[in-house]
């Protein structure tokens, strides 16, 4: 199969997902198309006529039980994204169609406010940018992260945002006003501060330059704003943990995560393809070090070991990373989002008169 590089994208393959029947691949028939130049990649939006936004989870390492993703795809093309095998659900590839054929919910803020004013319903913080991420380009149009907040903060919902947009910025109005009573929690992922690499790796994401701005006037403003060291790749980025945490201290951030890289499903091809089309001197040391991570596989999921990895080089990386957080200062406090201010919407339509 040919490797592709295009322009502004993150995968170099275009494989089926794993519940297709067929698999296709160029071939030359003889017309000398196959080497041809193809048609460039568009972003395409559908609509996503959803019934139901909020997801639940009762996964013992994830910090939240509830969540919501305004789109499904996501443009940022990040090779390394876990969400990209989800696109297999949809009969459409992990690979360029994840970055390049996305779905939006338009009805998300409206569903949402009907989902919150079910008297079932129990406040918990609500994760956005758990699957795709809810400051993506195609947010500058569509805005509906931006209508989720401004229900959310009607409400005195908790929130919780992972990014690596500097989009987030657009809505500081709505952030700092959630902040004031301890109702938001920011996190901008930095993956690395090679401007190249990241070029490659999250070809359509924020700079890691703009990332760091972003960090800065977000803390500036009052809104607690941490950073994801996410996901740390071995030989690639994780030289790079203590610098990242540095310029991250640097910029106001004081709080502070990480995840080693994860594989699962079409993701390892993916992955695998971009090292050698990319990196191919450092692919082979790549894998076998993840594998040393993983317990002798490209990806492990179980719980409490997803995350992190196992083995030597994970008890090292995880080493590391509480010392630089000890010597930064990072995570000295534990501030939980407030659940005890929640107002829910008044149901069929009732005004509420108190």
């Amino acid at each position: 199969m040919k490797h592709e590089v295009a322009k502004g994208r993150g995968a170099t393959l275009q494989i089926e997902g794993r519940f297709e029947s067929l698999e296709r691949e160029r071939v030359d028939d003889g017309w000398h198309t196959a080497d041809g130049e193809l048609p460039p990649f568009k972003t395409m939006v559908t609509i996503d006529s959803a019934k139901s936004v909020i997801q639940r989870n009762d996964s013992p390492d994830l910090p939240f039980s509830l969540s919501l993703n305004a789109y499904r795809g996501c443009e940022h093309g990040c090779i390394y994204c876990y969400a990209r095998p989800s696109h297999a659900y949809l009969n459409l590839s992990p690979g360029l169609d994840f970055e390049t054929q996305l779905f939006a919910k338009p009805d998300a803020a409206k569903l949402l406010r009907a989902e919150l004013a079910k008297p079932s319903y129990r406040c918990s913080p609500i994760a956005l940018g758990s699957n795709t991420d809810p400051y993506q380009p195609i947010e500058r149009e569509w805005k509906i992260t931006r209508q989720i907040l401004e229900v959310l903060a009607g409400h005195n919902h908790p929130v919780s945002i992972v990014t690596k947009s500097a989009l987030v910025e657009r809505d500081l109005d709505l952030l700092t006003r959630l902040a004031r009573d301890d109702l938001v929690q920011v996190y901008i992922s930095v993956t690395t501060l090679d401007a190249e690499l990241a070029r490659r790796m999250e070809p359509r994401a924020a700079s890691p330059r703009r990332r760091l701005q972003a960090i800065r006037m977000l803390n500036e403003a009052g809104v607690p704003c941490g950073v994801m060291v996410a996901p740390v790749i071995p030989f690639l980025t994780d030289a790079e943990l203590e610098q990242v945490l540095q310029a991250a201290h640097e910029h106001g951030a004081r709080s502070a995560g990480y995840t080693l890289l994860r594989l699962p499903y079409e993701l390892k091809d993916l992955f695998r393809d971009w090292l050698a089309v990319h990196y191919p001197l450092k692919a082979g040391h790549v894998m076998s070090r993840m594998r040393e991570m993983r317990g002798g596989r490209d990806n492990d999921p179980e719980f409490g070991s997803r995350f992190r990895g196992n083995g030597l080089f994970a008890d090292l990386l995880a080493q590391r990373f509480r010392r630089a957080c000890g010597r930064l200062g990072f995570n000295l406090e534990d501030r939980p989002l407030t659940t005890g201010l929640f107002k829910p919407p008044p149901r069929n339509g009732q005004i509420d008169l108190f």
